[in-house]
């Protein structure tokens, strides 16, 4: 059954954190008994909310993005397919909870940013990158120049931008490829596929529409950035705030009920509504699966009222905390905790990528690709190590305070190298899964365990970049087993010659 099934998904990828934050509590940062029984309650929220909104993307939206894909692509209209999808990418985005969870934590530190406009802003990002990576698609343009361009571009943009939402904005890359914009992304890709069929193309070419479509929120952020009230930056959440979150009981979860519905429901008011433009206009539907694609809408609605009431009722609040609670002892103490703090974010990042099912369909994807070259075992431990790096650094730099930019910087640099000696398949699936190791998890309990080890320093503007640095670990994996795999295949084929010779 399709609910065990994600079920399963969702409990492998959140208890596991559980577990953690459990064993800190009852050793080295007490969270007390009201918070701890709020961040129990939030997770198994977050797990069955997580299972009905997920189960909800397979039955009504998924396939909402499947039949537009080919209605749009039957029309052979390339303005039409391109306006769409601009549209469609800003509606699916706006609906995405890593976003909605991601615009209350920045909301939640710097105070001159609006979490719509904020919200709106990145939806726009994908919308115009989303059609941008469809017509590349559909002109063969090549997608390494492309990548190499807009990176360019990016990090010029970055440093004309306030270094306090330079984080915030390459965070929103990896936040917004999530369980919602995924699969519209990859429905519209499919789509525009079956358009070139039968074309002569690289079959690298076929993927990086995602990875495309991740850099149109940065680009969005940075520009947004560049209008904001620059004092804003300077009002960051105190530490008498942090010592607030133990004073609320369970009771906040019915407190925070109706504005978790509310949040659900404008979420998904404009999914509702392009189905029935789409319905109207293009579509034509039978009524059977107009009713199925109803049900699909109502399980993705209370699954992410649920989550959303979980995430905010106990689970960031407790990360948030326990981040504090270690980062104020790393602080005063040094030494020991200091080490235990970046340990923690080692230990979290390798439990969250392994954890990611959405990792585990990759790494089964690369390994049917490589013909069995490249091991899902091998890529779950280069994954797994650049997760839990990215975390431990994140960490540091939370208490130190250095530029993000000594990290990113150096990272894509290397990621866009790699580009001259991997093969193209492999660069476009690197791009693309930039976002998956940043799922769900990484957008509400890392980040708000970061923010919380920030405030312990006075430094909340220095937790942002996390996801960031999660996601740009594939693009370096994945393009280095690229390069195995490559130098299997020639020394196999030298092998082969010389046999023959």
């Amino acid at each position: 059954m399709n609910l065990i099934s994600k079920f399963k998904e969702t409990v492998f990828s959140v208890l596991p954190v559980m577990l953690i934050v459990i064993l800190l509590s009852l050793t080295a940062a007490p969270l007390g008994l009201n918070l701890l029984l709020r961040f129990l309650l939030g997770g198994f929220m977050l797990i069955f909310g997580l299972t009905f909104f997920l189960l909800g993307v397979d039955i009504g939206i998924q396939p909402i993005g499947e039949q537009s894909g080919a209605a749009l692509t039957s029309k052979r209209s390339l303005p039409l397919l391109l306006v769409v999808s601009l549209i469609i990418g800003f509606l699916v985005t706006v609906a995405e909870p890593d976003i909605q969870v991601f615009g209350d934590q920045i909301h939640s530190v710097f105070s001159s940013v609006n979490k719509t406009q904020l919200v709106f802003m990145i939806a726009s990002g994908v919308g115009l990158f989303m059609a941008f990576g469809l017509f590349r698609t559909i002109i063969s343009m090549n997608l390494k120049l492309t990548l190499l361009v807009c990176y360019t571009a990016i990090f010029l943009l970055a440093f004309a931008a306030p270094s306090a939402m330079r984080g915030v904005a390459f965070d929103s890359g990896g936040a917004t490829t999530g369980p919602m914009t995924v699969p519209f992304i990859l429905a519209l890709g499919v789509g525009v596929s079956r358009v070139r069929a039968g074309k002569n193309s690289d079959s690298g070419e076929s993927f990086g529409l995602t990875g495309i479509t991740s850099i149109g929120p940065v680009a969005a952020v940075l520009i947004y950035s560049l209008f904001l009230n620059k004092n804003g930056f300077e009002n960051l959440v105190s530490s008498s705030s942090h010592s607030e979150l133990n004073q609320a009981g369970l009771g906040i979860f019915g407190e925070l009920l109706p504005h978790a519905f509310y949040e659900a429901a404008v979420s998904l008011l404009p999914i509702v509504l392009m189905l029935i433009f789409f319905q109207v206009f293009l579509l034509k539907l039978p009524p059977h699966k107009l009713i199925r694609i109803s049900i699909g809408l109502i399980y993705s609605f209370l699954g992410l009222a649920v989550f959303l009431l979980g995430v905010n009722g106990g689970f960031m609040a407790a990360g948030s905390r326990l981040g504090f609670l270690l980062g104020s002892k790393a602080c005063s103490l040094g030494g020991f905790w200091y080490f235990l703090l970046i340990f923690t974010g080692f230990v979290l990042g390798a439990v969250v990528v392994c954890a990611e099912p959405a990792v585990w369909v990759l790494t089964e994807q690369v390994e049917n690709l490589s013909g069995g070259a490249i091991k899902r075992k091998l890529m779950l431990v280069f994954l797994s190590a650049g997760a839990a790096s990215a975390i431990a650094l994140a960490m540091w730099r939370a208490l130190s305070g250095f530029n993000l930019m000594y990290l990113l910087i150096p990272g894509y640099a290397l990621s866009l190298l790699l580009m001259i000696f991997s093969p193209s398949l492999f660069t476009g699936i690197a791009f693309d899964s930039g976002g998956v190791a940043s799922g769900p998890i990484t957008s509400t309990f890392v980040l708000s365990f970061t923010i919380g080890a920030s405030a312990a320093s006075d430094g909340n503007a220095d937790s942002f970049g996390v996801i960031a640095l999660v996601a740009m670990t594939p693009l370096i994996a994945i393009q280095i087993l690229g390069i195995i795999y490559n130098m299997k295949v020639r020394n196999r084929n030298n092998s082969i010659q010389n046999g023959g010779a």
